[in-house]
């Protein structure tokens, strides 16, 4: 460890990025194990294709993102992309040459000082030892999604708030679109299709965690495994 990083590490001290415990650079071996993992990790959308979620929406994983959202807590994203770089290495290893993520508008960055998914993709492509690209540009401060309840509300919500950028990044690429949850996927599918028209031969999508699905929800409820 070099210097700069043990000054760092004294006057901000590191914490887990789940239960935020002190001295822990990613995440702790305790929620290592009891972290909720999907038991599927890549799921299909009819919008966004594939998406690799190594984690669901719930309990420690909610709480944490939430903090990362909307309360500063930054130094989460460390041990995200240590969790999102192993599953897409596993699920969509190959299938992409290019990382970027589904960007906030600037009134949003603004507000909270970063953007969340950002700082998620810069250090999920660390461990591959690459930078993410501005690929996307969001034109638009439209409502935020957590306040929409229907699949419907949300596909329109977000319906022509993107646009692409660096053009000659994309055209002919694979890309990895990163985010941090998966609910509905509208947000996902319009980034999607925003890439492809601008030339991506291909788009792959991770996120940080998805929601739980009805299926899983009542096999839960069941008692019986999904």
């Amino acid at each position: 460890m070099s210097l700069k990083e043990k000054l760092l590490d004294l006057f901000f001290p590191p914490r887990c990025a789940f239960c935020r415990r002190t001295g822990v650079h990613g995440v702790c071996a305790d929620c290592e194990r009891t972290l909720p993992y999907a038991k599927v990790q890549l799921c299909e959308g009819a919008g966004f294709g594939r998406c690799a979620s190594p984690l669901l929406y719930e309990d420690a994983v909610r709480e944490s993102l939430l903090l990362f959202k909307f309360h500063g807590a930054q130094s989460a994203a460390e041990g995200y992309g240590e969790l999102l770089a192993r599953c897409a290495a596993e699920e969509l290893g190959g299938q992409f040459d290019t990382v970027t993520w589904v960007p906030v508008s600037k009134k949003r960055e603004h507000e909270r000082g970063y953007d969340q998914a950002y700082l998620l993709a810069k250090e999920t492509a660390r461990h591959w030892g690459i930078e993410p690209v501005r690929l996307l540009r969001k034109t638009r401060n439209n409502a935020a999604q957590s306040g929409l309840s229907s699949a419907a509300e949300r596909r329109g919500n977000v319906l022509g708030v993107y646009t692409a950028e660096n053009i000659d990044k994309i055209r002919g690429a694979k890309i990895l679109l990163i985010d941090d949850i998966l609910t509905t996927g509208a947000t996902l599918s319009e980034c999607v299709r925003v890439l492809r028209e601008a030339g991506a031969a291909d788009v792959v999508c991770a996120t940080l965690a998805r929601a739980v699905t009805e299926k899983e929800k009542d096999g839960a409820r069941r008692g019986t495994p999904v």
